[in-house]
């Protein structure tokens, strides 16, 4: 099971990009501001036309699936989390099951808990703060048991703790087999959480493998043009910057 990018094209944002992802890994997007990121997250969620190319989802293309049916299959999550209605948590969660067309409890009950919002769950949204809102919206990903998780930076808005606590859900989600793909800036986070890194730069495929080799030294030099050298062990890596 897979979902691949076949020399997709996006004109001034994508340039022949091709990848083939894995259900059962974390892979990190990462590259400069302005490389395409978002652009190729939002086109293998199939919310973006390509100019060439095509997105494939289990070897049919992504394009040709009903959107219902596309829908259950990839749980997207956007960088802005605009909520449009002042709802309570519970019933924004609830909005996740809307592609199986059932009320789903244990399976919001479940995205409640992994994201310890069962407590927010009949305040209204308007009230949560923003590290909660972004847990409050990973969970109606969650509701949705999508096969592919699809996150434009879902650790911005949340403190050390609840970053944690977000990766160790999205690694659990991993080990169930679901495909979850991120857009991180922190490169200390995708070198110690990520199964594999994707780094774009200027819309193309820069690198495409395991941390250790798609984020060496060399390769943050020429794309961030920054000097750094990686301390510690594997897994628990930090990044210093400067001589």
């Amino acid at each position: 099971m897979m979902l691949e990018a076949r020399a997709i094209t996006i004109a001034n944002r994508l340039d022949n990009v091709t990848t083939a992802l894995k259900h059962g890994e974390i892979t990190a997007i990462c590259g400069p501001n302005g490389a395409g990121k978002s652009t190729l997250l939002a086109a293998l969620a199939g919310l973006l036309d390509v100019d060439a190319g095509e997105v494939l989802l289990d070897r049919d293309p992504l394009a040709a699936l009903a959107p219902r049916k596309r829908a259950q299959a990839i749980g997207y999550l956007p960088q802005s989390g605009q909520v449009a209605w002042d709802v309570s948590v519970a019933s924004l969660v609830a909005l996740g099951r809307l592609p199986h067309g059932d009320a789903g409890k244990f399976a919001i009950a479940s995205a409640l808990a992994a994201t310890a919002m069962s407590d927010f769950a009949k305040r209204p949204v308007s009230t949560l703060s923003g590290g909660e809102k972004a847990r409050a919206l990973l969970a109606r990903v969650l509701a949705g048991t999508p096969r592919w998780i699809l996150a434009d930076e879902p650790l911005a808005a949340l403190d050390l703790s609840h970053q944690l606590t977000l990766l160790k859900v999205l690694r659990a989600q991993a080990e169930n087999g679901v495909g979850v793909v991120l857009v991180v800036h922190d490169l200390a986070v995708a070198m110690n959480h990520a199964d594999r890194v994707l780094v774009l730069d200027e819309g193309s495929v820069v690198d495409d493998a395991q941390p250790e080799e798609a984020l060496d030294v060399a390769t943050i030099a020429r794309v961030w043009s920054v000097d750094a050298r990686w301390l510690g062990d594997a897994g628990k890596r930090a990044l210093v910057t400067g001589s």
